[in-house]
């Protein structure tokens, strides 16, 4: 205990707004309760739902710290009444409900994984939020198999980017939709079969060319209500559609012929108000069938950025911009 500190600094929102409205404060350091441990963060990932958090559009559920932040990376320091696993000492990544954007966090035990020994704690600090999204949608709710197409909207974002990598590690096609040449690129280096501009091409004729007028298998989605009726035209037969972001829009009218006719699968979710149990069950599919991936096949997440926790700010100015390829990240060192 004498090694914890009273106090830390974390980044609050003062007044929901642009990204300026986060200041970095002296906030007092967390105590664990039963079943979680204290982590000393060392990187927290940047992810859009803190970005609409910031805007005063996506509040923490109650009883979660305003503090902003879902994923951290970095060593147990202190660990609660009832806890053997992880021991302090080690060295872990975690899905948080918020509080990630400071020096200390506190995490349920169960959405701790271990952090993989190929990584680094900056890299492994990307990995919770969206491997557990994609994990979940994808494969755990939409089913996706071995050998079927995965269409991703956004390929090049962090959503995206992890979407690529673990549908090509678990051996499905993957076509990739992007904003222009560079992030295409970026997409099929990363392993995307096709890479489709979006703003240049129609992303439901060039599926369906890509796959022999067959359509996606599984769609994962964040624009929403903008992309829903194309999304079910360029869905498979006994397709599924997993809306998972509203950048797009929230509200929109199809026609149900199409779900129908196809027998398509639609569905959403949003991870943060899950139950702590809920996500104890992902982290454990991950660690079981997705965590092997990084020592076998060098898996390893994309950061494009790296900012100092006091320059949150500036990380989120970039995320709003749309200009980077993977994740961002705040380092507290």
């Amino acid at each position: 205990m004498s090694a914890i500190p009273a106090t830390m600094t974390a980044i609050e929102i003062g007044t929901p707004g642009p990204p300026e409205a986060l200041r970095p404060v002296s906030r007092p350091v967390p105590r664990p309760g039963p079943q979680e441990v204290l982590i000393r963060v060392a990187a927290a990932g940047v992810n859009r739902p803190d970005v609409l958090q910031r805007r005063g559009a996506y509040a923490p559920p109650p009883g979660v710290t305003d503090i902003p932040g879902l994923e951290v990376a970095g060593e147990v320091v202190l660990a609660g009444a009832g806890v053997t696993d992880p021991a302090v000492g080690a060295r872990v990544c975690a899905l948080v409900a918020g509080g990630g954007y400071a020096e200390y966090v506190t995490a349920p035990v169960g959405q701790c994984l271990p952090v993989p020994g190929s990584l680094s704690l900056e890299e492994a600090g990307v990995l919770p939020e969206t491997f557990f999204t994609v994990y979940y949608n994808v494969f755990m709710r939409a089913r996706l198999q071995r050998g079927e197409t995965l269409l991703i909207h956004g390929g090049s974002s962090g959503i995206g980017t992890t979407a690529i990598l673990l549908a090509k590690g678990l051996g499905a096609r993957v076509i990739a939709t992007a904003g222009n040449a560079q992030k295409c690129a970026a997409c099929r280096a990363l392993g995307a079969d096709v890479a489709i501009d979006y703003k240049q091409e129609d992303f439901v004729a060039r599926t369906l060319e890509a796959t022999g007028g067959q359509g996606a298998d599984v769609i994962l989605d964040i624009v929403g209500a903008e992309y829903l009726a194309r999304n079910i035209a360029a869905a498979a037969v006994n397709g599924r559609i997993a809306v998972i972001g509203t950048q797009g829009g929230t509200k929109t009218e199809i026609d149900l012929r199409g779900l129908m006719s196809k027998r398509l699968w639609l569905g959403g979710s949003t991870l943060r108000p899950q139950s702590v149990a809920d996500k104890g069950r992902i982290a454990a599919a991950l660690r079981s069938e997705v965590w092997p991936l990084f020592e076998s096949q060098s898996l390893r997440p994309v950061i494009h950025a790296r900012f100092p926790l006091q320059e949150a700010a500036r990380a989120h100015a970039l995320m709003e911009s749309s200009a980077h390829v993977g994740k961002i990240v705040l380092l507290t060192g």
